[in-house]
């Protein structure tokens, strides 16, 4: 995989690749012992919802707040960039299509908003499906690489997750969990329901299995866990598809809102011993800045809102959650540059190096 925010050579390829491929894993390049002393602090995670719309109609405002928040780390979802391959052949989801002219001047154009401050100071490695449809990308700025990329839950695979759901980076502390989850759909189909009780099986197991170190997780993670997270519970429960309702009462509701979807999420916060870092720093309910998506502006959903955008982290980073913010505010999409979603924000303190010695006590008077 390639460094896309390097510019563009003649040829269509780009500069030196950032890591080197090992064991279905992706291994950053050799960096110095200072830096790999230090680690990522500050993460952003959004759904971009197409960043190559992102790039063209809103990017002097998301990078001026990029600029401003200055984040080591930014995850990316439903990018909506196609993977490179020609039509009928093995595609690579790690590279962006350029194999036909349109392809290769949106490539282009995105090469070139990536070339440019701040994104320049970053590594980026991309997780893409066959057509312009989900996709994630992770940011990470060059003094923080990652000791090695995947991009399956498994973290054996050589292959990409369907669709470019998953990027993990593994870091000398913790792990850092990119994800699009899948959306539960309306009906009890392959392609809905039955693909969303998959997906968070498969959650739960990796989040158990991988408790050897800490995890951060971030992203659409397409559940709003509890009544607070919600704007309005009572439109999300009774929401229907043209008037279908389910057979199980669990699954009845709006997308993300279900009971079946809230109690799996419940689930895979305890088994993984996993907190909620928003939540945790904002008790309360917050009705206009409190939710990462919002309805569209027009019609019955003006104004209807859910926080289904999360970084979830493990119990033992607990102490070091600084901050935890949602970006966006009001029913008008102010902080959401374009998208449907707006950005959040974890920022965690640095690691305890253990209490610091204190001033020895005062001698004893007799031995002064």
């Amino acid at each position: 995989m390639k460094r896309f925010f390097q510019p563009i050579q003649k040829d269509g390829s780009s500069k030196k690749s950032c890591f080197s491929k090992e064991d279905g894993c992706e291994k950053t390049d050799q960096v110095t012992e200072e830096e790999e002393k230090k680690e990522p602090l500050k993460f952003v995670t959004w759904n971009a919802n197409s960043f190559l719309l992102r790039v063209k109609n809103n990017w002097p405002e998301f990078t001026k707040f990029v600029s401003s928040l200055d984040p080591d780390v930014i995850a990316l979802q439903e990018v909506r960039m196609p993977a490179a391959g020609a039509k009928g052949a093995p595609k690579n989801y790690g590279e962006i299509k350029d194999d036909t002219s349109s392809s290769r001047e949106e490539k282009q154009m995105l090469m070139r908003a990536l070339s440019s401050p701040p994104f320049r100071n970053y590594c980026v490695w991309w997780s893409l499906a066959d057509s312009k449809y989900a996709g994630t990308a992770l940011f990470v700025k060059k003094c923080f690489l990652p000791k090695k990329v995947c991009f399956s839950l498994d973290q054996k695979a050589s292959k990409h997750e369907p669709e470019g759901r998953v990027i993990l980076a593994e870091f000398e502390s913790f792990r850092l969990l990119n994800t699009y989850v899948p959306n539960n759909g309306w009906k009890d189909e392959e392609t809905s329901f039955q693909r969303r009780r998959k997906w968070d099986k498969r959650i739960i197991e990796f989040v158990v299995q991988s408790s050897d170190k800490p995890l951060i997780w971030c992203g659409d993670l397409n559940v709003s866990h509890e009544e607070i997270d919600v704007s309005h519970p009572e439109f999300f429960s009774a929401a229907k598809l043209n008037g279908y309702v389910p057979p199980n009462q669990e699954d009845c509701g709006q997308p993300g809102f279900t009971l079946a979807e809230r109690r799996r999420f419940s689930g895979i916060l305890k088994e993984g011993k996993l907190v909620d870092a928003y939540r945790l720093k904002h008790e309360e309910k917050d009705m206009e800045g409190g939710f990462s998506w919002s309805g569209n502006p027009i019609g019955k959903y003006r104004g209807k809102r859910m926080r289904i955008d999360y970084f979830l982290v493990s119990e033992a980073l607990k102490d070091r959650i600084v901050a935890c913010e949602i970006h966006g505010r009001g029913i008008e999409l102010n902080g959401f540059y374009g998208s449907d979603h707006c950005p959040v924000s974890l920022t965690l303190s640095r690691e305890s190096l253990g209490p610091v010695p204190g001033p020895d006590p005062d001698p004893d008077p007799d031995e002064r």
